[in-house]
């Protein structure tokens, strides 16, 4: 450095359950940029890290899925502006990874932000936009009410895409899901300082869990785990998508299928394809009249 000091290289670790551990194995691996340069080395996760990130998920989700819809609007809105404080930050730790120039990668760190605004300006509307009253003919009607599926397991697009990252786990967790993400093989680094960021900005510790590594490691115990009730495969290549996916069927975890939109460009607008992918619905029949003290639902 110019004014010689020594500078201090981080140490980069895992994001599970709201805290930073490094991999249980002991393993790390070399991060370079486009060019070869040294980055850092990031914690090579193991299948009981794995595990582990189902478990703090698993934990989180009663807590996270029955907060009010404008309360988890809220602390979208937090990670935004906390992010938004770390701009160049993540502007320098893009443009290495991502191999972009300053001001494209301050674009896209922008784009980033925008995003979770965007997700969490939805996380009280998207009841409105899929459920409501359904007409019945009969003595009776029904409610028709979108619930999170449970724990997803998402696989990051692996080209190196902070807003592809931002824009695989904010959907996700805006609706009520908890997620264990697995972060690009390649380009790790922003996925992992973007745990310092969730963990700072009031979102409970497990709603999001981030690991590194090696991609067809980490997603086939996550695919047939038990507890793990759906799955992203965004990430995948096409060989790695159909094993998963027959592994995933094991259970009948619901799949969202990798499409041409997920391996171009991440700044299009994202609808509304993501915030749907993993709901349920829940319809409540409900009798009118004298009986319309009780009611039943499936």
């Amino acid at each position: 450095m110019s004014d010689g000091r020594r500078r201090v290289f981080k140490t980069y670790k895992l994001y599970v359950g709201g805290k930073f551990p490094r991999s249980e194995s002991g393993r790390v691996y070399e991060v370079t940029d486009s060019k070869g340069k040294w980055l850092g080395h990031a914690p090579q996760s193991s299948r009981k890290d794995a595990r582990d990130a189902v478990v703090a998920a698993r934990k989180a989700f009663g807590g996270w899925s029955g907060a009010t819809a404008y309360n988890r609007g809220q602390i979208l809105y937090r990670v935004a502006e906390m992010l938004e404080g770390r701009r160049e930050q993540f502007a320098r730790e893009v443009a290495d990874a991502e191999g972009l120039s300053k001001s494209e990668a301050a674009a896209v760190v922008d784009a980033a932000v925008d995003r979770w605004v965007w997700y969490a300006g939805w996380t009280d509307k998207i009841g409105q936009v899929v459920g409501g009253a359904n007409p019945v003919a009969g003595p009776f009607f029904n409610l028709s009410t979108p619930e999170p599926t449970g724990v997803v397991a998402v696989l990051a697009p692996q080209e190196s895409s902070f807003l592809g990252l931002v824009s695989v786990i904010a959907p996700v967790i805006a609706t009520g899901n908890t997620a264990v993400v697995i972060a690009s093989a390649d380009a790790p680094l922003p996925a992992l300082s973007l745990g310092e960021v969730l963990a700072t900005s009031d979102l409970p510790g497990g709603v999001v869990n981030i690991l590194s590594g090696k991609t067809a490691e980490l997603a086939a115990p996550l695919a047939s785990h038990q507890d793990v009730n759906a799955i992203d495969l965004t990430g995948a290549d096409a060989g790695l998508a159909k094993e998963l996916e027959v592994a995933a069927a094991d259970n009948l975890k619901r799949t969202l299928r990798p499409q041409a939109v997920d391996t171009g460009d991440w700044s299009a607008g994202p609808g509304t394809r993501r915030l749907t992918a993993f709901l349920e619905t829940k319809t409540v029949w409900h009798p009118t009249g004298a009986l319309g003290a009780s009611g039943s639902s499936y």
